[in-house]
């Protein structure tokens, strides 16, 4: 399932799953011209779909382009309204979400929720740096509010390890965190919640963005600890802090989702 996954979320004309990539490929390929002038979001079973030129967008498996909320719809039609003479799919990182929720998840929900589910079974959080102490400092800062909201509000609690050894975490906070991920099936939020957890390698990290215990630039930031350490220390490429970025564009916009999915109509 991941692997359909990843190829439903780079979308019909995207040729790879890695943001970094994506961008590499897509400035050597000609984009699709624009093909429409007028976006618009109007009702529709079940919710509302967004047109354009008033025909309904689809999804490459060919469903119409049909989400819960007038908020999600229209966060799908905004970036449509904001491409240019072409169509850049790497700069519709929502579009590219709602694809892989109704191409992919709908239709088997159960298997993206196991997989968020792997990745709490090893989740970035439950490993910790043996030193130097000031990065561990600053993994506790960051990590452990997050663990201690999963203990005293999920009723999870998780096991530490030092270093890389895998280390075993109770099967009764798996079990926990999958009834909390069961009463989020739906298809758009549940995609959402899995590119959070993929991007981040915490599945605790997104399910704490997601409930508003963290806000979404304090998730990000406590992902990258390790890697803003090593920044710090040895310094980043051009090309890292672009991949960085792409990713970053790729978490928030699932972030948005969410808070529109909430939004209502």
């Amino acid at each position: 399932m991941r692997d359909i996954l990843k190829d439903l979320e780079s979308g019909r004309v995207l040729s790879d799953p890695d943001p970094m990539r994506r961008a590499q490929i897509q400035m050597k390929a000609p984009l699709p011209k624009r093909f429409y002038k007028a976006v618009t979001v109007e009702p529709a079973e079940p919710g509302y779909a967004v047109k354009l030129d008033g025909k309904s967008a689809r999804t490459p498996g060919k469903a119409p382009l049909v989400l819960p909320t007038m908020p999600a719809a229209r966060l799908v039609a905004d970036e449509f309204e904001a491409q240019g003479e072409t169509i850049d799919p790497v700069r519709m990182p929502a579009l590219r979400l709602v694809n892989t929720a109704i191409d992919g998840v709908a239709s088997d929900p159960q298997a993206v929720l196991e997989d968020i589910l792997r990745f709490a079974a090893s989740d970035l959080l439950c490993y910790r740096a043996e030193g130097p102490q000031r990065l561990i400092e600053l993994q506790n800062a960051a990590w452990d509010p997050v663990l201690d909201w999963a203990r005293s509000s999920l009723g999870a609690r998780f096991n530490l390890a030092e270093g890389i050894i895998h280390v075993e975490q109770p099967r009764e906070s798996i079990a926990v965190l999958g009834v909390h991920l069961r009463q989020r099936t739906e298809p758009f939020t549940l995609a959402s919640l899995h590119v959070m957890t993929t991007l981040t390698g915490s599945a605790l990290l997104a399910l704490a963005v997601e409930a508003g215990e963290i806000d979404p630039e304090t998730g990000w930031t406590a992902a990258h600890v390790d890697e803003d350490w090593q920044i710090e220390h040895w310094g980043q490429d051009a090309e890292a802090i672009a991949h960085r970025a792409h990713r970053k564009r790729d978490f928030l916009a699932a972030v948005a989702l969410l808070e529109a999915l909430k939004t209502g109509s």
